[in-house]
């Protein structure tokens, strides 16, 4: 792959955390408009006269920051209905307010292959012992300009603050289905190992039928599939397993055909970029009819990304230092046998980087924040590839600055290499980490997200820029 120079021109500065970057056509309107979600609640649109706010649900947001200003939870995922000029449809995913517990481990989790406990906890006491609650919502567009809630599609009880996805919400251009992708529920290292339990909601890529009325405006608070009522069930069916924590999926149309792509986020050793065509989702009904009859579905074509026993290429490991030499450190595979159960049906990723890398054309990453497919001819180099960027490469310290880089789908179907996209913006002494990646509806440009600080209680200091040539 060649090197490519793009530039950052500065569309809205002075904002809170971007979160979420997409457009789309307002009703009665003739122009594609860029909207921004930010983590605390807000949603603006750019218009002629320049940024107008959209919605404002601060105060329906759990309390952030609570823990040192650093936070996953918030606004969490924006999308618009395909029909969305004609029937005013969005939809909203966020952390409710006053949905507070107090946890579920008391410490921070680490695997111990040598005690079977760590390999093997329960999630157990579910109603007392969580983190929040995260909502997913179904919104219009009155005529009158004012948008207003219609109904909850899922409430989700989470166990850990993190983990919990970031723009999570985005439409199927292939099935016409709202996708929701879910975090592992968080902490590290997945400690219930959520996200290959086939009746957790956690780990999942989650496909929504939002034209079935379920008639349930107010479902229950959950965290398995089984525990969902049955009308709502029936709109559910499970796209992917083995999900760490991913920012959202990107769909690329080639020829007949549309191609997906998604990050995981990593732990240790590495980010991966995943793509996939054909799928067989598994539908909730028949998945909860097999568990109860102690049947086990694994289909054909459904997607597993592998975690909790793979991260990424690697088995899923944990570093230590090395004693007798601190220039060197020990990798320890955590979870040994579910590596080899997941091996054979797991997705091979598309590219990873690495949290360390030593080659002078790459870099040393932190945690993958954005994937978008970008189909535009105005940066030619980058025509039909995935784009990806990175919070904070290690190298820019003191100075932070995130990371932009491509790569493309080989036709043999093998993991490719990517290449580093340059820019030429001066940041100057501000910190810069980049928070989101965003296209408009056709994917013929591209929209990065920056913020000054890793403290979502340190405010408006994010800006969104357009990338162009």
């Amino acid at each position: 792959m060649i090197n490519v120079k793009v530039r950052l021109r500065p569309i809205v500065s002075k904002i809170n955390l971007p979160t979420v970057l997409k457009t789309a056509i307002l009703p009665g309107d003739s122009l594609e408009r860029l909207f921004i979600a930010t983590q605390v609640g807000e949603v603006f649109f750019l218009s002629n006269e320049g940024i107008r706010t959209f919605l404002d649900i601060r105060p329906r947001i759990i309390k952030l920051g609570s823990s040192g200003g650093y936070d996953e939870r918030g606004l969490l995922g924006l999308t618009f209905h395909p029909q969305f000029y004609y029937n005013g449809l969005f939809y909203l995913h966020y952390s409710v307010a006053g949905t507070q517990g107090p946890g579920v481990l008391s410490e921070s989790f680490t695997p111990n292959p040598c005690d079977p406990r760590t390999i093997n906890l329960r999630w157990i006491n579910r109603e007392t012992q969580y983190d929040h609650i995260d909502t997913v919502e179904e919104w219009i567009l009155q005529s009158n300009g004012q948008p207003q809630k219609r109904r909850t599609l899922l409430n989700l009880r989470r166990p850990f603050m993190n983990h919990n996805g970031v723009n999570s919400l985005n439409f199927s251009p292939e099935t016409g289905k709202l996708v929701l992708t879910t975090g592992d529920g968080g902490s590290g290292y997945d400690p219930f190992n959520l996200s290959q339990d086939a009746m957790e909601i956690a780990g999942k890529i989650i496909e929504i039928d939002v034209g079935k009325n379920t008639g349930i405006t107010n479902p229950p608070v959950v965290t398995r599939f089984n525990e969902i009522p049955i009308p709502i069930q029936e709109t559910l069916s499970i796209m992917a397993n083995g999900v760490r924590n991913i920012s959202g999926i990107s769909y690329q149309r080639v020829h007949h055909q549309y191609i997906k792509y998604v990050g995981n986020v990593g732990q240790d050793l590495e980010e991966a970029i995943f793509s996939f065509g054909h799928y067989n989702p598994i539908p909730v009904t028949q998945l909860v009819q097999a568990t109860s009859m102690n049947v086990n579905l694994d289909p054909e074509g459904f997607v597993n990304f592998g975690w909790r026993g793979w991260e990424g290429a690697f088995p899923t490991s944990f570093i230590r230092g090395c004693t007798n030499n601190p220039a060197l450190d020990e990798k320890i595979i955590a979870f040994y046998n579910e590596a080899i159960t997941t091996s054979a049906r797991r997705l091979q990723p598309l590219t990873s980087y690495y949290h360390r890398d030593p080659r002078p054309d790459k870099f040393s990453g932190t945690a993958l924040t954005g994937v978008q497919a970008y189909m535009g001819q105005a940066i030619p180099a980058l025509s039909g590839s995935v784009v990806f960027i990175d919070l904070a490469r290690k190298e820019s310290q003191p100075q932070t600055r995130g990371a932009l880089a491509y790569t493309h789908v080989r036709q043999d179907g093998k993991q490719n290499d990517f290449s580093v996209i340059n820019t030429d913006y001066d940041f100057g002494s501000q910190a810069a980490y980049y928070v989101s990646l965003g296209s408009n509806l056709d994917q013929t440009r591209l929209y990065l997200g920056v913020y000054g600080s890793m403290r979502v209680t340190d405010l408006n200091q994010g800006t969104v820029f357009e990338i162009v040539p």
